[in-house]
């Protein structure tokens, strides 16, 4: 447990934190699971824009975000 005012702040702000990371990952992964599911362009966009987010948010990186739009969209053209 931290004793100093700013480490107890420090851990309040990580716990917020950890919290929106988790339900932006997750959203991001529902999303694509529902384009798996059915492979419509309005699910493609809503996936894509999910998997922005959490690029934009540092919760994946950059380069996977890029890889996983390319995946599903290979599969929209099917």
């Amino acid at each position: 447990m931290p004793n100093i005012a700013s480490a107890k702040k420090k851990q309040r702000q990580d716990k917020k934190r950890l919290a929106m990371n988790k339900t932006r990952q997750k959203k991001m992964r529902d999303s694509m699971q529902s384009f798996l599911k059915k492979k419509t362009k309005e699910a493609l966009q809503k996936a894509i824009s999910y998997i922005d987010k959490a690029s934009k948010n540092n919760i994946i990186h950059k380069n996977k975000a890029n890889r996983l739009k390319s995946r599903i969209s290979k599969l929209l053209k099917k």
